[in-house]
């Protein structure tokens, strides 16, 4: 079973529509910006877990609102200098669970990252971060894809996006981490996260999605009418 559409050189160029609604951009800086009005606050606390070949950090910062985001990060305990640095974000309904479970990447020399989801967790990885609302919220299908999905300053992902920005900057104020070689990954959910950091003052270096939500339709955030007087709606893209 194929997993692309496209054959490699025409998937080297792929740009799938775009269609932005009017102040997409602004109000993307003004998030980000009122997000950088907190103090990142990076803390890389050492963690015991009998590993002996990669060293372990349980990780906090401050993502949207100055909220605190957990996370795990990992090390090859041998390095002679700085290292490329992997940020991934993960599935959905799926939380940080623990570090023997994300040894992948380490194992291979590079620095990782990865990313609490807050409000996620326990479905089939368990969670630490919350997800808190000061906005509040509206009545919503159980789940997070339309948590809020009635106003763009309210919607769930707006929060996520925020902190997966805020990742990124994390993990680059790391002294083991080669700040000019980082990289983004995530399957599902986590692929989708992971286009986030992509932006115009956060360019990555490599960007990896793995089947990413939303990684090729657009994503609403008005909704119309219909949603909004509470008809069923199939599908909107």
């Amino acid at each position: 079973m194929a997993f692309f559409d496209l054959d490699p050189e025409q998937l080297k160029t792929y740009q799938p529509a775009r269609q932005e609604p009017a102040g997409f951009d602004s109000f993307w800086q003004a998030t980000l910006a009122e997000a950088r009005r907190h103090p990142l606050n990076a803390r890389f606390e050492a963690s015991a877990y009998g590993l002996k070949t990669v060293e372990v950090f349980d990780v906090t910062f401050a993502g949207y609102n100055g909220q605190p985001i957990k996370g795990w990060f990992l090390l090859p305990r041998h390095r002679p200098e700085k290292l490329p640095c992997v940020v991934e974000y993960i599935g959905y309904g799926g939380g940080r669970g623990f570090p023997v479970e994300w040894l992948k990447w380490s194992a291979a020399g590079y620095a990782h990252m990865v990313m609490d989801t807050r409000g996620q967790g326990s479905a089939w990885r368990a969670g630490h971060t919350p997800d808190l609302q000061p906005e509040g919220s509206n009545p919503h299908h159980p789940g997070f894809m339309t948590d809020g999905v009635l106003d763009p300053k309210t919607y769930y992902y707006r929060r996520v996006f925020t902190d997966a920005v805020r990742a990124v900057e994390a993990a680059r104020s790391h002294p083991a981490v080669d700040a000019a070689r980082v990289a983004v990954t995530g399957g599902s959910q986590g692929g989708g996260i992971a286009l986030a950091p992509n932006t115009h003052e956060l360019v990555v270096r490599f960007l990896s999605v793995l089947g990413g939500i939303a990684a090729g339709d657009r994503v609403v955030v008005n909704p119309p009418a219909s949603l909004r007087n509470g008809d069923r709606v199939e599908r909107h893209q």
